[in-house]
């Protein structure tokens, strides 16, 4: 059944079955969440494909928007143009940590890493969770990397939850949200999906559906005017045949999508896109010679624009599965499912 989002249809092009970055076949994400007093944080994996991603590569880009975060792994990415490992998001000061354990598993996995091959990229980004979640605690372990590949399935939770536990979209609650689009190329239809874990913007900014819905939810709460210090990761999956200079392009769009919803891009706000395609595998061992399937670019503008619509909802979903939650220092950040008949009519 598709995920509701209020009563809204965010662009004309079909969705896929869940309206999920996990229409696209191979796709899992799994979480780990700690939710408790000053504990409003946790550890979500996008795992890409159905068995080994070290041996099968996949194509993949990065995009950096605003430069203003910190992660792991992005550079290989766009020197190579591959994926090598699952993506893992966390908090700002876990970084370090779940790379360690992102290596770990890695390791485990793959005896032949860094003695008869070489080594591995893991790949870990972040958003900063420090006004709900004691950040300064360091409550997340390697291990929780682990737990949460292992709990990544299908059919995932969203909003307050895993790497989105102690996240604020907007001044309300934001988190782990996700959609997809289906597009068409030469009679064959192909899955966009999007996931975000959002961390950004300012109330007043929030539109919805070209509703200018934070204006008029801040003048209810009566904010006084903060700043914007917030990040967003996207992660968008495809099963298009893309090189990585198509998913680069791609991933440029992202911005498009967050614009949409009322951001500017602040100078303290990280924006970074990760993109990869399923449709092609880079064997580790093996012929040197490749084969890789591409599309020409003739139709790249429906890509394009399902890559804008599949990302706006996708923050929208972080947001509407967002619940109320009080974290350290008793500070409390509403749901926008409190102010639900103040614009959803």
């Amino acid at each position: 059944m598709e995920k509701k989002l209020w009563n809204l249809e965010i662009g004309n092009f079909k969705k896929g079955k869940r309206n999920s970055i996990t229409d696209v076949q191979g796709v899992k994400v799994g979480h780990v969440t700690y939710d408790d007093g000053d504990k409003k944080t946790g550890v979500t994996a996008i795992i890409p494909i159905e068995g080994n991603i070290f041996r099968e590569k996949l194509i993949a880009a990065a995009h950096v928007i605003n430069g203003f975060g910190k992660s792991v792994g992005l550079v290989q990415i766009e020197e190579l143009g591959t994926l090598e490992t699952p993506i893992i998001l966390t908090n700002t000061l876990a970084v370090g940590k779940i790379s360690d354990g992102l290596v770990s598993y890695m390791l485990d996995n793959n005896s032949d890493i860094g003695d008869t091959t070489g080594t591995v990229n893991p790949v870990v980004c972040e958003c900063n969770d420090g006004y709900l979640n004691d950040i300064r605690n360091l409550f997340l372990r390697k291990e929780d990397v682990y737990k949460a590949i292992e709990n990544a399935k299908e059919d995932f939770e969203e909003g307050a939850v895993g790497a989105g536990t102690g996240m604020v979209c907007y001044n309300l609650k934001g988190g782990i949200g996700s959609s997809s689009r289906i597009v068409e190329i030469e009679g064959e239809e192909f899955i966009i999906g999007a996931l975000t874990l959002t961390n950004f913007g300012r109330l007043k900014n929030l539109v919805i559906d070209n509703n200018p819905v934070g204006e008029a939810i801040a003048k209810i709460k009566k904010q006084e005017e903060t700043l914007d210090k917030g990040s967003i990761i996207v992660v968008i999956a495809t099963d298009l045949p893309l090189t990585h200079r198509q998913l680069k392009r791609m991933l440029k769009r992202v911005q498009s999508g967050i614009a949409r919803t009322g951001s500017f891009v602040s100078n303290g706000s990280g924006e970074i896109a990760i993109g990869f395609s399923t449709a092609n595998k880079i064997p580790h061992y093996g012929s040197s010679k490749l084969d890789i399937r591409s599309y020409d670019e003739k139709d790249i503008d429906a890509i394009f624009e399902a890559t804008v619509l599949a990302t706006e909802e996708a923050i929208l979903q972080s947001m509407y599965n967002g619940k109320t939650t009080v974290g350290r220092k008793e500070r409390k950040i509403e749901s926008i499912r409190e102010y639900d008949d103040l614009w959803n009519k």
